[in-house]
């Protein structure tokens, strides 16, 4: 059974820092390219950051230089580094799999990032 599990959501001062992980059970994890993407309230789901097994990334221009995308194969763990998070940057944010070149195949049950005063 796949299983992708985010953690490290919570409250955060503009400003400030997060750091989300994800944690993949089920699948040779090395093969996949992954991802991060969010979604706030009224708008669609967005892509945030990826990175193909070889640890190629692409971010999106809203949040580069201040976002870092990051994968431990070894460990199975992709993380996501939040700098300078802006109110705007408030979404559930959802870790996802997919084999290249394929949609996503495997969603996370997401994580709550507030950035807020």
């Amino acid at each position: 059974q796949v299983q992708l599990v985010e953690s490290g959501g919570g409250l955060v001062q503009p400003g400030g820092s997060l750091r989300l992980s994800c944690a993949a059970s089920g699948i040779i994890f090395s093969i996949y390219d992954m991802g991060w993407y969010r979604q706030a309230p009224g708008k669609q789901r967005e892509l945030v950051a990826h990175i193909t097994g070889g640890e190629i990334t692409n971010l999106a221009d809203s949040v580069k230089g201040r976002f870092t995308i990051s994968r431990d194969n070894a460990k199975n763990m992709l993380d996501l580094q939040m700098n300078s998070l802006k109110p705007e940057d408030t979404a559930v944010y959802y870790c996802a799999a997919n084999r290249p070149g394929a949609p996503i195949t495997f969603w996370g049950q997401g994580t709550q990032v507030t950035v807020s005063s």
